[in-house]
């Protein structure tokens, strides 16, 4: 296992590697909770019980994926990195999708399924690793620091100490209220455990700060640790229906779109994931990604595999981030992370404890650690710094990883090209310029 993880040539051993996918788990965790609130439409009222999908099944399913896509990501690519289905894309798939377009969430599934096999196809020929390797080493800087600032943002929010405003569209929160100071709590002891170089302090700061929560009664004690597992009965397997039911409801432009967002936003979320975790974990070699065809792959199957079960798109997780900082440097961390989310079928009723409060700190830490990539920006360089900027700066202001690669890499070709360097853009750079005009055309 040591050998084939390669844990003495990474610096790391089994403890560090526990405590790694333990902590990405638990800043993952809230997923089991949000998907069948946010599949099942449980914030839109007055809706018929046609629409929406099964709270139960779609938390299995949501568990099932993100098992499966974890241990596959750890036994297929060796990479740190957990998998679950996305936040934005399955908001894309219950607001846009079903309740925007009215298509039926059984054909819905049928999109992410189709998706899937797409990448599947696309990794399988090498195609989305020549994406990755031709993205220019800037950029890759400029897509690191910019998901630090964005999973910072997330952070400050799921802490509440920024909060929504109607005139200035953010402000600060209210900082005396309970569980804003238990996360400031969990994000200064973290800090201290930080600075005295203590590892694993991102994990035992989450640790310390649940505690309190309940001590303090900000979190619910659980009144049992056991439950049972709901059925999946509803959504297992119903992404076939559409094929043999209704094929001709395959072939409508609505359905086009539905697939080339899904294919859209999980291509390029997860490009993005794996640059800034490999970034972090020191993984990169020659600014190029190691077993990138390998990760994509693997991504590629949790897709699929999580349409079967009955959930939106499967993908890779910034949250990541927060067990390498942990000590995680291995496939190992995601085999733990897949087992972790198998347990938590049976578990459930613990989950609830780990509340946006408890991961705010964690996410904020990472953000913290993550933008040390500004620094290998060519700054000086104004063709270099325009694109760079635009990619760091449009992730948080557009609450997406993927709208921010796109802003950046549409400036890259523009400023490289008036400035005289020609001849270092990649020409595939120039295919992804074309793909992005037409994306914020068509899709945005």
């Amino acid at each position: 296992m040591k050998k084939y993880f390669e844990f003495d040539k990474l610096g790391t051993n089994y403890r560090r590697e526990i405590i790694g996918g333990l902590t990405t788990f638990l800043a993952m965790a809230y997923i089991l909770a949000v998907n069948p609130l946010m599949l099942s439409l449980d914030a839109v009222p007055d809706l018929p019980d046609a629409m929406r999908m099964d709270k139960g099944a779609v938390f299995v399913a949501t568990a099932l994926a993100a098992a499966v896509g974890s241990i596959f990501m750890g036994l297929i690519a060796r990479y740190p990195i957990g998998l679950a289905p996305g936040m934005g894309l399955n908001a894309f798939f219950a607001f846009s999708v079903v309740l925007g377009y009215g298509i039926p969430w059984q054909t819905a599934l049928t999109g992410v399924l189709f998706s899937g096999l797409i990448f599947i196809v696309l990794s399988l020929t090498g195609l989305r690793e020549m994406i990755i390797n031709a993205i220019p080493a800037q950029l890759k800087y400029a897509v690191g620091a910019g998901i630090g600032l964005f999973i910072t943002f997330l952070g400050l929010q799921n802490a509440k100490i920024i909060v929504a405003d109607p005139n200035t569209l953010v402000t600060l929160g209210n900082l005396a209220a309970g569980p804003t100071l238990l996360a400031i709590f969990g994000l200064v002891v973290t800090v201290i455990m930080m600075v005295r170089q203590i590892k694993g302090a991102i994990f035992y700061g989450m640790i310390m700060t649940t505690v309190l929560g309940m001590v303090v009664q900000l979190i619910e004690v659980p009144s049992q640790v056991v439950s049972k597992v709901p059925s999946v009965e509803s959504t297992f397997g119903v992404a076939f229906d559409a094929i043999f039911q209704d094929p001709a409801s395959l072939f409508t432009t609505q359905f086009l779109v539905i697939v080339i967002t899904f294919l859209f936003v999980d291509f390029f979320d997860t490009a993005g994931t794996l640059v800034a975790v490999a970034n972090q974990a020191g993984l990169m070699k020659d600014d190029k990604l190691p077993r990138a065809g390998k990760a994509l792959l693997a991504d590629s199957l949790a897709t699929v595999t999580g349409s079967i079960f009955g959930t939106s798109t499967t993908t890779s997780y910034i949250e990541s981030t927060a067990g390498v900082a942990a000590g995680a440097r291995t496939g190992f961390a995601s085999i733990v992370v897949g087992i972790l989310f198998l347990l938590s079928l049976f578990f459930s009723p613990l989950l609830f404890v780990i509340t946006p409060e408890v991961t705010a700190p964690a996410l904020i830490i990472v953000g913290v650690l993550m933008v040390s990539t500004l620094g290998n920006i060519e700054w000086t360089k104004f063709e270099i710094a325009v694109p760079a900027f635009f990619t760091i700066i449009a992730m948080p202001l557009t609450y997406s990883i993927a709208t921010g690669i796109a802003i950046g890499f549409v400036f890259y070709p523009i400023t490289m090209l008036l400035s005289g360097r020609r001849k270092e853009i990649h020409p595939i750079m120039y295919g992804l310029f074309v793909i992005f005009i037409l994306y914020f055309i068509f899709i945005k």
